[in-house]
């Protein structure tokens, strides 16, 4: 007799960088992983939406669609659903502090976990100095970034085709130039800083597709990842523990831990 696995129950979610609108979304593994969970509150923060790519040239396949029916579904069965918009979909900042189908739409949120923890959320690209300072630098990089994704969906082919796991051709390019890793962790110190002036426990961001959770300078840095590369989320158990999960295997396999913060 076959026995469906009961829906894991955690208390808040964070994903960002969906890029929905683009071949590189990979809207069947978020989709699938969150028909897998339950959940009271989600946070959308930012890059749901690439606007950027659309603005070019329309692909918005079925999965897509789904995924947003999906979250729209979640709303009105009383989940709460907060989207924090970032720089892909940026025209919805047009439109702070609406509810649209359910769904709120904010700057920036500060969140409480359930031991009383106070994190900021926001997507993060304002402390990007190429988004702040060289906008056309930002589009000639995503530019880039999406022959390097183009890149990485052959070479999964075929490693799929050998029987070989997922392995992110894309990432582990990025992690090895040094400016990248310089970037990522500028942007990580920033974050944690600006977190300290604004007097909250941690922050939790998205925007440079690296999942992280650590401690700077006694600040709870979390960065929830993507859903192009890692296909990762933050979540929140009922007792307020946080942790990085993975939804690339979520059919077969158990929440993969990166790491836990108390």
């Amino acid at each position: 007799m076959n026995v469906a696995r009961l829906p894991r129950k955690f208390r808040t979610l964070w994903i960002s960088d969906v890029h929905l609108g683009t071949r590189g979304c990979q809207a069947e593994a978020l989709l699938a992983f969150l028909r897998s969970v339950e959940f009271e509150t989600l946070y959308l923060v930012g890059d749901i939406v690439d606007g950027w790519r659309l603005k070019r040239g329309w692909y918005w396949p079925a999965a897509h669609s789904e995924l947003v029916q999906e979250v729209l579904g979640r709303a009105q069965r009383g989940a709460k659903v907060i989207f924090v918009p970032g720089n892909h979909d940026e025209c919805a900042r047009d439109y702070l502090g609406m509810v649209v189908g359910g769904i709120r739409i904010e700057g920036e949120v500060i969140h409480e976990t359930a031991d009383g923890r106070r994190l900021w959320v926001t997507h993060g690209d304002e402390f990007d100095g190429v988004m702040r300072y060289a906008r056309w630098l930002a589009f000639l990089g995503d530019t880039a970034y999406q022959v390097a994704l183009t890149s990485n969906r052959w070479f999964n082919l075929v490693r799929r085709r050998l029987g070989m796991p997922y392995w992110s051709l894309s990432a582990y390019l990025k992690h090895k130039v040094k400016n990248a890793v310089q970037f990522i962790s500028n942007f990580e110190n920033m974050l944690a800083e600006e977190a300290r002036k604004r007097g909250v426990d941690g922050v939790v961001c998205g925007h440079i597709h690296h999942a992280e959770m650590r401690e700077i300078n006694g600040v709870l840095y979390c960065n929830d990842g993507d859903w192009v590369e890692s296909c990762t989320a933050l979540a929140e158990h009922m007792d307020g523990r946080l942790e990085i999960v993975s939804g690339l295997e979520v059919v077969t396999l158990p929440v993969r831990q990166f790491a836990f913060a108390s």
